[in-house]
């Protein structure tokens, strides 16, 4: 249940509709996600048709089925559609929302400033209400465009750095707080048998990103692309330190959101997701432990990656009214079917605060510790943020932290192809 960049491990997909009514559920499977069940339960007068991508954690589905039941049986007017697609989630759904099957409501993880743009978005601020005031900044500006707010948080994915607590004691390394102890713990850490880091199988993932930041830069500002900056450059440039040094494990089994490097004692420290920790937990016991991603330089400062899912409801549906009333009652109102979406099947954070305080998972340990690190560390994805944007400036840290590109002719060169996509967007 995350929001990351990855790749599914195939390129065709199955979609199964699920049509709940009351207590009846009608089930359905489809080779086209925007096929629905034909008809609607006895004596509702409205159809929401709502998507869902494949969660991979066993239970989801039947959990997302019970949530629309328990909405019909206390409105039953309204019946919920549900259709569960695997595969390259966002861009059927882009497909999808051009025709007139499009889904009444749907659920994105990074948040699309340009469907906004489009039209595509209804502003959700009146079923928000007093509710906003418990909801984390990140996440509010991450769904905000010119002052409205279009999508309600439902789950939060913090990304942090891992570590093997036993490991490091043995080698007398205390967890980095520097990017510098990084180099150094990872370059130590390195033996015949286990690489001292792991940050994806490209030796990149999320680094560029995170040097960003972690140097107290940021992607844009504004309507200007803002990483084109010393700073920026002499931090992603640093990450040749660690190529350099043949300390990162590079083309494991798995990929850098999958804790098998970690859990297998590939890596001794490994750049992964919340969703991991219950797996983690499994195999290491209380071997491990959890910090951001260091700081910088003098300037810089700890970061983390927020990420997670936004449910939001098409603007061209001919049931938004309805459409908002299921997201508020939801994720809004039900306490209790958002601490078991969040914690019943996979393991992620409450987004509002009053939701998190109950869930008891998070109250000591590492999970305890990862949720402070969101909460102080944590930053998302502008929503300007695009594809596009996301290739152009990743081909940069490559070529600067693997063919030692010189860092500010390579940043230059990605600010300009990024700054037109963020024209194009702005128009």
């Amino acid at each position: 249940m995350h929001a990351t960049p990855r790749a599914f491990g195939r390129r065709s997909f199955l979609t199964t509709s699920l049509l709940i009514a009351g207590g009846a559920v009608l089930t359905g499977c489809s080779s086209d996600p925007m096929k629905k069940n034909a008809g609607d339960s006895a004596g509702a007068k409205i159809t929401l048709n709502q998507w869902y991508h494949a969660y991979g954690e066993q239970g989801t589905q039947d959990a997302v089925k019970r949530y629309a039941q328990a909405y019909t049986k206390a409105n039953p007017d309204v019946a919920i559609n549900i259709t569960w697609v695997a595969g390259d989630y966002e861009t059927k759904l882009n497909s999808s929302l051009l025709t007139a099957d499009a889904p009444d409501l749907f659920e994105i993880g990074d948040f699309r400033h340009q469907m906004v743009k489009n039209g595509q978005l209804a502003p959700l601020d009146d079923i928000l209400g007093a509710a906003k005031s418990e909801f984390a900044k990140a996440d509010l500006d991450g769904a905000t465009v010119d002052g409205k707010v279009y999508g309600i948080k439902m789950i939060d994915d913090i990304m942090m750095l891992y570590y093997r607590r036993s490991v490091l004691d043995k080698a007398g390394i205390t967890p980095p707080k520097t990017y510098a102890e990084l180099v150094e713990a990872a370059r130590a850490l390195t033996t015949a048998k286990m690489k001292g880091l792991f940050v994806g199988n490209d030796g990149i993932g999320d680094a560029g990103y995170l040097m960003a930041w972690s140097a107290g830069g940021t992607l844009l500002e504004g309507a200007k692309i803002a990483f084109d900056r010393p700073e920026t450059a002499a931090a992603i440039g640093a990450l040749r330190q660690l190529h350099d040094s043949k300390s990162l494990l590079l083309d494991f089994t798995t990929d850098w959101f999958d804790p098998g490097a970690l859990t297998q004692k590939a890596t001794a420290m490994h750049w992964c997701g919340l969703w991991a920790m219950p797996d983690i937990k499994k195999s290491l016991g209380d071997d491990f432990g959890v910090v951001p991603w260091p700081a910088f330089g003098a300037s810089g400062r700890p970061t983390a990656r927020l990420g997670g899912w936004y449910e939001l409801v098409n603007a061209k549906s001919k049931h938004v009214e309805a459409a908002k009333k299921y997201v508020q009652w939801l994720w809004l109102q039900q306490a209790d079917l958002q601490k078991d979406w969040c914690v019943s099947y996979g393991f992620h954070v409450p987004p509002r605060a009053s939701v998190a305080a109950q869930t008891t998972e998070f109250g000591a340990g590492a999970p305890k510790e990862a949720v402070a690190i969101s909460q102080k560390y944590g930053t998302s994805f502008p929503n300007l943020w695009n594809t596009a944007m996301a290739t152009a400036f990743n081909d940069a840290v490559t070529k600067i932290a693997k063919q030692h590109a010189d860092p500010a002719a390579a940043l230059a060169k990605a600010t300009a192809a990024c700054q037109a996509e963020l024209d194009k967007q702005l128009g």
